[in-house]
């Protein structure tokens, strides 16, 4: 009966949606490298230091040794996929006393790889991970600094993102990006959001990935299933007058990077859900930082996802043992297993992204005294149709969701306005959605 009906469907000319799951993302999965992500990240370690202000000469040491081989990894994976990677290097000149970090003028060099989309090739989604690496004095970039998981994990893992990814087609372009000066100020971050700004890049978002490869945590807990995503409530370049609708109309936890969370949230449970992806509504650590920041001051979506258990003794740190302690971060406090893990979180993402169509632009929202829920969207190109989704006001989840097929509007009928939040995606042939997209008009 099941294959009648599918068959029927098929006949009839109806968009088949397999909404559940794709069968591309579960070997998307299966392909990611533990060993190649233990082998660069041991590239990465073996160029002694990558300080932003090492040495830029030698073929063996410094940052300059290690952005040269990013750049060679990047053009060897193209050559692969018939040359389906625009690979360069984007860079800024830092001068000397911009900050304390920065002791003399240096180029902030980033290494971009950009695999072009067939249907929206503006259309970006990021994934970036750190070159750089420091030791306890952020100034000193002479001495030994391997930055094993800070962050040649997260640097490893996007060069194997872009090995397997390339081997697919994708509607959207997606960008892996090797981003410096994270140590000295998040100046790669910067100048690529500035350069993203002047090529009028239409950036979904970015997944920025900053140590992806410890398990073991100061405070004793082992797991390798938990990892946070750290998301900032309301972008920073919001107006004084979308400040003032959120008192009354709500939104003060639903901020583009917000859904960008809830996207990795979602994906990653329903096809890797022996993992914990533990929401933090924080945009990094306390009082801390990372290279998603740039971005989000920019006013595009950004989100850092890392492990959940960290080893302070193990970051910006002089390697050195004191009181029976071994301080450093080393190689062999890398979990090369759960990296890859975090690598196919990232991936599949990228992936679901990149193959579904884009958000509405607006949505708008209804329902004001009565019992139902009215929204009505613009109409996006190449979604198949649209899906409405609402959660408690105090869920950090969209738990409640309804295909309401190829139509721009839709009325929820028996609920009441005054106690959920809703939104609202697009959904592509093969079942891919975009973000959620929380109501930024209201009507009557």
């Amino acid at each position: 009966m099941k294959k009648f009906s599918v068959l029927l469907v098929a006949l009839m000319g109806i968009p088949m949606l397999y909404s559940q799951t794709d069968i591309r993302i579960y070997d998307i999965i299966n392909n990611v490298s533990a060993e190649r992500i233990e082998k660069d990240v041991t590239t990465l370690v073996n160029f002694g230091t990558r300080h932003t202000l090492s040495d830029t000469i030698s073929q063996t040491r410094g940052i300059g040794a290690a952005r040269r081989w990013i750049k060679s990894e990047f053009d060897k994976i193209s050559s692969e996929c018939s040359d389906c990677l625009e690979v360069f290097y984007q860079k800024n000149l830092v001068p000397k006393g911009d900050n304390a970090r920065i002791v003399h003028d240096v180029w902030v060099v980033n290494v971009v790889a950009v695999q072009k989309g067939t249907k929206y090739p503006n259309r970006y989604i990021i994934m970036s991970g750190d070159i750089d690496s420091r030791v306890s004095d952020p100034a000193n970039f002479t001495s030994d600094s391997p930055g094993a998981n800070d962050n040649a994990s997260g640097m490893a893992g996007t060069i194997e993102a872009a090995r397997v990814l390339s081997k697919y087609k994708f509607e959207s372009s997606i960008i892996y990006v090797g981003l410096s000066g994270e140590e000295q100020g998040l100046y790669g971050g910067k100048g690529l959001a500035e350069y993203a700004k002047a090529q009028g890049w239409d950036i979904v978002g970015i997944l920025n990935n900053d140590m992806i490869g410890n398990i073991t945590g100061v405070d004793g807990v082992v797991s390798n299933r938990d990892f946070r995503i750290f998301s900032e409530p309301v972008p920073p370049t919001e107006t004084e007058q979308q400040r003032n609708a959120r008192r009354f109309y709500g939104g003060e936890v639903d901020g583009i990077s917000r859904q960008l969370a809830r996207y990795v949230y979602t994906t990653t449970k329903t096809y890797m859900p022996e993992m914990n992806p533990m929401m933090v509504y924080r945009l990094d650590r306390f009082g801390r930082g990372g290279h998603h920041r740039p971005f989000n001051d920019a006013g595009f979506a950004g989100i850092r996802i890392m492990e959940a258990h960290e080893n302070y003794t193990q970051q910006h740190q002089d390697i050195r043992v004191e009181d029976g302690i071994a301080y450093g971060d080393k190689l062999e406090h890398v979990n090369f297993g759960y990296a890859k893990k975090l690598t196919a979180v990232n991936a599949i993402n990228l992936a679901s992204i990149a193959w579904a169509p884009p958000a509405p632009t607006t949505v708008e929202i209804g329902g004001i005294v009565e019992p139902n829920a009215k929204l009505r969207w613009n109409k996006v190109d190449g979604a198949v149709g649209y899906k409405i989704y609402w959660r408690d006001t105090t869920s950090p989840t969209w738990d409640n969701a309804r295909y309401v097929g190829n139509v721009t509007e839709f009325v929820l009928e028996g609920i009441v306005l005054d106690n959920y939040f809703f939104g609202v995606a697009s959904v592509g042939k093969d079942g891919h959605e975009s973000p959620v997209v929380f109501p930024n008009k209201v009507f009557r």
